[in-house]
């Protein structure tokens, strides 16, 4: 299921090396990758890097927590596990191992629409809650029973994505072939040598991870006979007319917590509170879709003065470390998610990588918290900042 790494594994781009080794080109580009000429994606991690953190000595830092609630829910540290499309096609069955590794660190995992696992599939791999990411299908019908399902699953926080009313253009993607289609995964023999240079992939994910459709939607492509077929199924049932007022039906048909993801605008966010969203996380999609978009943390202190004492505010993209978390924190944020340090990490060593790489959030957290002064996570505000 996973590989030992050697060395030791200490940060996001050593997670990131691993899982260039060990995945296909084509797959490791689509987790990786971003719109366009990556601007975007690259202002994600430099603006965080960017933020700095004000030292304070001599505090008490003895008891620190660094847990944090929310929706109801307890979590050891203010972070869940953001959805990724394909995200299963990382390590076997990798959404399960995600969301295994994800209950052992006390924090949520967050399932994709067009995840490879089932929620039926994660619902059976524990009693511990998970999230599921909706996107808006143009059946309306297809929707409700998606919602129905979850529910029965034990889903009780339901994240919209609203930004993918077109798909970004992915410079990446298509170069692979990746776009409109799964490229060299589905046509095998252009992608031979690419599988051959990676037998530890092709052996573990690609012959013994099956089934490799997006199994929340297989009892809907009628027919389908490889991954292409999906992804051409679910492109032509992306809704781009969706607009405030799905919202105010989804919000009719699903009981649990709703939150926005997607949100990069001051007026769009107080346009989620008045709809009645549960609460909203202020996202580029991961630098994915509008190159050229505002960073997530140029935009969350922003959101956060005019919204943030009103609904839940989350943030994504960019997130690289526990010290962003921290970061995430005294700009606003109740908690964060990661997409593609998860990814990677479970991409390079599987569930045990993943494990660790938590462990190292969680200790970097720990020291930014005791070397800014600040005790509980909960009460992390913009006072941890230097000149704040």
């Amino acid at each position: 299921m996973g590989e030992s790494l050697n060395p030791l594994p200490a940060s996001f781009a050593d997670f990131r090396r691993g899982a260039e080794r060990r995945l296909p080109r084509f797959l490791f580009d689509y987790y990786d990758g971003g719109a366009g000429a990556e601007v975007t994606l690259r202002s994600n991690t430099a603006d965080w890097e960017a933020v700095r953190l004000g030292q304070k000595v001599l505090v008490d830092v003895s008891n620190m927590d660094c847990g944090t609630e929310l929706f109801g829910e307890k979590l050891a540290m203010p972070l869940v596990l953001a959805p990724i499309g394909m995200g299963g096609m990382s390590a076997r069955r990798g959404e399960v191992q995600a969301k295994r590794a994800a209950d052992k660190a006390g924090i949520p995992f967050c399932l994709s629409t067009v995840g490879i696992c089932t929620m039926e599939e994660l619902g059976a791999t524990g009693d511990k809650p998970f999230w599921f990411q909706l996107y808006m299908l143009k059946d309306r019908g297809i929707v409700q029973e998606i919602l129905e399902r979850a529910w029965a699953a034990g889903v009780r926080t339901l994240a919209f994505t609203i930004d993918l009313a077109v798909l970004g253009t992915r410079y990446r993607d298509i170069r692979n072939g990746m776009a409109g289609g799964l490229g060299r995964w589905g046509n095998f023999r252009s992608g031979a040598l690419d599988y051959a240079l990676h037998p530890g992939w092709a052996i573990d994910v690609g012959l013994k991870g099956g089934p490799h459709g997006f199994g929340n939607l297989s009892r809907y492509v009628k027919q389908s006979k490889n991954p292409r077929d999906y992804l051409h199924w679910t492109g032509s049932q992306f809704d781009p007319s969706v607009t405030w007022k799905d919202i105010e039906w989804l919000r009719t048909v699903w009981q649990g917590n709703l939150v926005l993801k997607g949100i990069l605008d001051v007026e769009d966010a107080k346009q989620a509170v008045a709809i009645g969203a549960d609460g909203m996380i202020v996202s580029n999609h991961g630098g994915r879709q509008l190159d050229g978009a505002a960073s997530t943390a140029t935009m969350l202190p922003r959101i956060a003065d005019a919204v943030g004492s009103e609904t839940t505010l989350l943030v994504d993209g960019g997130i690289r470390s526990g010290q962003d978390l921290v970061k995430a924190l005294a700009l606003g944020a109740k908690a964060a998610l990661i997409g593609r340090p998860w990814v990677m990490a479970l991409a390079a060593g599987g569930g045990a990588a993943l494990t660790r790489m938590l462990g190292l959030y969680k200790q970097d957290m720990r020291t930014a918290l005791g070397l800014t002064g600040a005790v509980n996570a909960r009460d992390v505000g913009r006072g941890v900042l230097l000149g704040e």
